[in-house]
C-alpha cells in the first residue's frame, strides 16, 4: 500500500476541507446521526456512529494517492496554468504582450521578461548572450500579440478625441443653431441677433476663442436668428430668423451683406440650408406656412425664385442639403420631402409614422435622412420605409451626421451619438436645453449649443 507523499502540497488537513464539501461526508454525517439517535435502544450503537463518520475519510486519505499519482501532477500542471492565464490576461489589459515561453537545448522553460524602452523607441541593451536590442517596429512585426499593446496604446488617445465639455462664451442669450464648417470654425446663431464664431484651433484642448461677430442681427434690427448654414468650402456663412432675416456672412474678412425680406417675405425663417462652393451658392429657406423659398447666389447678386409648397402647408420645421441637388426638408404632420433638383420641387417621402412631432433631419445623400422627433424617437429613411429607433425621452431638438456617426441633442441638455449601430449617452450633461449640434466631415470638431449661451463641444 503506497502511503501519502507529503511532497506533492497535500496534508490531511487541506484534503479533509475537500471532504467536508462532498457528497459522501454529507451521507456520513447522517449516518452519525441515524446511529447516534438508536443509542436510545442500545448504547452499542454509538460505536456504529462513530466508525461512520471518522472511518471514510481515513480510507479515501489513504486510498486517494495510490489511485492514480499523475493526477496530481496533472491538478498540479492546471494550476500552473491557470496562474500563467491569469498573468497573461493582466498583462493583455495593462497593454503588454503575455511573456513568452522559450526551451533551451536542455527543453528548459524560461520567460521571456520585458524591460522598460527608452527614448528612443527600443528595449536597453541586454546581458552577453541575450537578445539583441530590437525596435518597437520589429516587435509588432515579429510578434501579433503585441497587436493588443497597439490597440490598448491608441485607446486613450481615442478617448481624449471624444471628450465633451462645457465651455464659455460671451452670451447668455439662447443659441438655437450652430454650423461647423469644413475648416473647423464654428458659427452659432441666436437670440438679439447675435452671431457668435470660433476659429478652427489647434485641437489639443478647447478649440479657438469664441467672439460675438454680430450684435443684432443682417439688419441691425435684433431679429431673433434661428438658421446658419455654410457653403462647402466653409468660406460663407448664411443666416436666417425671424421677420425675413437674412444675411450673408464671409469667414475671412468677418463682411456681412443684408438679404432680408427675400423675394418680399418677411415670414419667419426658423431653418435655412446651403450647398455649393463660394460664389455658386444654392440657398433654402423654409417657414411657418410649409413653404420652401430659393435663392441663387451667382456674380456677387442674389436671386429668388417663387417659393414652393411640398406638403400641405403644415409650418416646416427642418431642413438639409446633401449637396445643391439633393437635399431634404419634414413639416409637423410627419410628412418629409425629397428634393433632387436643388430645392426647385419636392416629392414627398413620408408619412414618416412618428408618434411625436417631427423637429430637424440630417441627411448624407439621396436615400439617406434621418428625422428627429419631440418624443425622444430617431427615424431612418432607407430609401422606401421608415425605422424608428428609440433615443431617448425628451424631445430631440438637434441632429448631425457624418459618415459612420450621428449625434443628436435633446431638451434635457443630454448628447447621444450613434457609432456602429448603438446609441450612447455622453458623460458631458448640459445644464439647460440644448437645441442644436452639428458635427464637421471628419468627426474631429463636434458642437452643440442651446438655452441661455450653453455650448458643448467635442474635441
Amino acid at each position: 500500500m503506497a502511503t501519502h507523499d507529503s511532497s506533492t502540497g497535500d496534508g490531511f488537513v487541506p484534503f479533509f476541507r475537500r471532504y467536508a464539501k462532498s457528497w459522501v461526508h454529507a451521507v456520513a454525517a447522517a449516518g452519525m446521526t441515524a446511529f447516534g439517535t438508536l443509542t436510545i435502544v442500545h448504547r452499542g450503537f454509538a460505536v456504529l456512529a462513530l466508525a461512520s463518520y471518522v472511518v471514510p475519510p481515513i480510507v479515501l486519505y489513504v486510498l486517494e494517492p495510490s489511485t492514480d499519482r499523475s493526477n496530481g501532477d496533472t491538478a498540479a500542471d492546471r494550476r500552473r496554468d491557470t496562474a500563467t492565464d491569469a498573468t497573461d490576461e493582466r498583462a493583455t489589459e495593462a497593454g503588454t504582450a503575455p511573456l513568452e515561453r522559450t526551451e533551451t537545448e536542455g527543453d528548459t522553460e524560461a520567460a521571456a521578461t520585458t524591460e522598460p524602452e527608452n527614448e528612443e523607441g527600443t528595449e536597453p541593451s541586454r546581458a552577453p548572450g541575450s537578445a539583441t536590442t530590437v525596435s518597437k517596429e520589429q516587435r509588432r512585426n515579429a510578434d501579433p500579440a503585441t497587436d493588443r499593446e497597439t490597440a490598448a496604446d491608441r485607446a486613450p488617445q481615442a478617448e481624449r478625441s471624444r471628450r465633451w465639455e462645457l465651455v464659455d462664451v460671451p452670451t447668455e442669450t439662447t443659441l438655437r443653431d450652430v454650423c461647423v464648417t469644413e475648416t473647423g470654425a464654428v458659427y452659432a446663431v441666436g437670440d438679439d441677433g447675435q452671431v457668435l464664431a470660433a476659429g478652427p484651433g489647434d485641437g489639443d484642448s478647447a478649440e479657438g476663442e469664441w467672439t460675438v461677430v454680430l450684435e443684432d442681427g443682417p439688419a441691425a434690427e435684433g431679429e431673433n436668428l434661428s438658421g446658419v448654414d455654410a457653403t462647402a468650402g466653409g468660406e460663407v456663412v448664411w443666416i436666417a430668423g425671424d421677420s425675413g432675416a437674412v444675411g450673408r456672412l464671409e469667414a475671412d474678412t468677418g463682411r456681412h451683406t443684408d438679404y432680408s425680406a427675400p423675394a418680399g417675405i418677411t415670414d419667419n425663417w426658423p431653418g435655412v440650408a446651403v450647398a455649393g462652393p463660394n460664389g455658386d451658392e444654392t440657398i433654402l429657406l423654409i417657414n411657418g406656412s410649409g413653404e420652401v423659398l430659393r435663392g441663387r447666389y451667382r456674380d456677387d447678386e442674389c436671386s429668388w425664385d417663387e417659393p414652393v409648397t411640398p406638403g400641405s402647408g403644415s409650418s416646416l420645421s427642418g431642413i438639409a442639403l446633401a449637396d445643391a441637388s439633393i437635399g431634404y426638408c419634414c413639416d409637423t404632420n410627419d410628412a418629409v420631402f425629397e428634393t433632387t433638383d436643388g430645392g426647385d420641387s419636392f416629392d414627398r417621402i413620408g408619412p414618416v409614422g412618428a408618434g411625436g412631432t417631427l423637429e430637424n433631419l440630417a441627411t448624407l445623400g439621396r436615400g439617406d435622412c434621418l428625422v428627429s422627433a419631440d418624443d425622444g424617437v430617431v427615424h431612418r429613411y432607407g430609401g422606401s420605409t421608415w425605422t424608428p429607433e428609440r433615443v431617448g425621452e425628451e424631445a430631440i431638438c438637434g441632429i448631425a451626421r457624418r459618415e459612420g456617426e450621428t449625434i443628436v441633442c435633446d431638451a434635457d441638455g443630454v448628447i447621444h451619438e450613434r457609432v456602429e449601430a448603438e446609441w450612447e449617452e455622453v458623460d458631458t450633461r448640459a445644464p439647460e436645453s440644448l437645441l442644436a449640434v452639428s458635427v464637421d466631415a471628419d468627426g474631429e470638431r463636434a458642437v452643440a449649443v442651446g438655452e441661455d449661451g450653453t455650448v458643448a463641444e467635442r474635441w
